[in-house]
């Protein structure tokens, strides 16, 4: 049986863009930095993201950028505008667009932590 040791590892998100500080947070959760990495095991360590607030984001994506989401009935398309979210939910939906859909996702989704 592999001992799974989870450290907590701090990051400040001021004046940094959203899409990279999602992929350094993704391969922290999913267990990628360490020497030990096994794909079929959740090895990953816990994320805290402090300054959320001064979270970057470039170009025209506060205007032109939107999420979709479908039902699946007819008329059933819903979109938001990021102006319309928080930046929390914001970089919380890029790390999960991120980790690999498999059953361990929401474990590591559980392991983040935005102050």
């Amino acid at each position: 049986m592999i001992k799974i040791e989870r450290k907590l590892h701090k990051i400040d998100a001021a004046d940094k863009s959203a899409g990279r500080l999602a992929t350094q947070i993704a391969l922290i959760l999913r267990g990628k930095n360490k020497v030990e990495y096994l794909p079929h095991l959740d090895m990953g360590d816990m994320v805290q993201v402090m300054n959320i607030n001064k979270l970057k984001f470039t170009g025209k994506k506060i205007e032109q950028k939107k999420y979709y989401k479908y039902s699946g009935y007819p008329g059933g398309l819903k979109t938001k505008k990021i102006a319309d979210l928080k930046p929390a939910e914001i970089l919380k939906r890029a790390v999960r667009d991120m980790l690999p859909p498999t059953k361990h996702r929401v474990n590591m989704l559980k392991r983040l932590i935005i102050n």
